[in-house]
């Protein structure tokens, strides 16, 4: 049988942090301040800092970190926010959390991602808010979709849940917009061992708002006082330790990433497969190798059989579940036909060099018809 290789393995980068995470464990434990305290705002300084931004606002997770940004500018019933298609679907659902109506727009054929057109497409008179989303680890073109929305009255949101380093023309993801939005979940290229989640942004007001709105509404400075209908939001010490023990090796990971993706890039160049492309003036983080297969059942079953673990991200476009067909307007091709051809490859930073060749070997066997032998 042909050596496994993993669609992930986060106990490589557990093994790699664990001395740090064990002093950071200690520390914790003997303050015994678990919500809050010193190694929640260590944090929250050292990624604003990352981040290239003024603030950092630490919550429960990547999805709480949406929909109390939206909250917190005031979009709500009546408001339409833009949100692409393809994506996960927390990016529609903090939206809908939030009282506001989603409305979905499709995407660019080389990156999958949200292109000025269709941001402009998208916009109507109720338009408040855009959620552009950096899939994957890749970012769009941030500067056109900002002029876009910019023209139009609309705030431009970050959802960076996939993208913890990624840039455009060497700006991180996060600070571009009113505000970027992050997930922790422990998969993600910088993850806690649990839930976790954080907002950025350079305003002090929304800063602030952020931080009563993710503690009950509480009033700045008073525990029994409640200004605000809020909720139970908040980043835990725990969490917070974790992540500012990976934060160090995070750019040497995202390296990694990238130095994979590019094999991935030309072991495929003259196949079939074809990466999702990056933007030019983009530098991603590869959170997911993803590529574009034909026959893709087929082709995911023979890499299973052959000991290749393989992801589809995603299957199902958002304006296509349950409970978000009210909210479709139309068909949405390019969504739509990625949808059937996404197959996501292993990657992970301590994927090595055998195993990335291993799975470049196995592609291109899949795709090799077998021979027919006649009698």
């Amino acid at each position: 049988m042909s050596p496994f290789v993993p669609f992930i393995d986060l106990a490589a980068m557990t093994r790699e942090v664990r001395g740090a995470v064990d002093q950071g464990w200690e520390r914790v434990l003997e303050g015994s301040r678990f919500i809050g305290g010193q190694a929640v705002e260590e944090f929250e300084q050292a990624w604003a800092g990352y981040c290239g931004a003024k603030y950092a606002v630490g919550v429960g997770n990547g999805t709480d970190a949406l929909q109390l940004t939206l909250v917190a500018l005031g979009i709500g019933p009546g408001d339409e926010v833009i949100v692409p298609a393809n994506t996960f679907v927390a990016s529609a659902e903090a939206v809908v959390l939030a009282g506001a109506t989603p409305r979905f727009a499709d995407v660019s054929p080389r990156t999958l991602l949200l292109t000025p057109d269709d941001l402009e497409a998208a916009i109507t008179p109720r338009t408040r808010a855009a959620i552009v989303v950096h899939l994957y680890g890749q970012m769009p073109d941030m500067d056109a979709l900002c002029s876009s929305a910019g023209r139009a009255g609309v705030v431009i949101i970050e959802d960076a849940a996939q993208a913890h380093g990624a840039t455009w023309r060497g700006r991180p993801a996060g600070s571009i917009g009113q505000a970027g939005c992050f997930s922790f979940y422990p998969g993600k290229n910088l993850g806690a061992f649990g839930d976790a989640g954080a907002v950025v942004t350079n305003e002090p007001d929304l800063a602030k708002l952020l931080r009563v709105l993710r503690d009950h509404g509480r009033a700045t400075g008073s525990h029994y006082r409640h200004e605000l209908v809020g909720t139970n939001s908040r980043l835990d010490a725990l969490q917070a330790m974790v992540l500012t023990a990976k934060l160090p090796r995070l750019d040497a990971w995202n390296d990694a990433r990238r130095s994979i993706a590019a094999r991935y890039r030309a072991a495929f160049a003259s196949s079939p497969i074809r990466l999702v492309e990056e933007e030019p003036g983009a530098r991603g983080v590869y959170h997911l190798a993803v590529a574009r297969v034909p026959d893709r059942a087929r082709l995911q079953q023979q890499l299973t059989t052959m000991g290749i673990e393989t992801g589809i991200h995603y299957p199902i476009p958002c304006h296509q579940q349950a409970p978000y067909l009210r909210f479709a307007t139309g068909p949405l091709p390019v969504t739509e036909a990625a949808a059937t051809e996404v197959l996501s490859l292993p990657m992970f930073p301590h994927l090595r060099d055998d195993q990335v060749a291993r799975v470049c070997d196995a592609l291109h066997e899949a795709l090799t018809p077998k021979a027919v032998h006649v009698a």
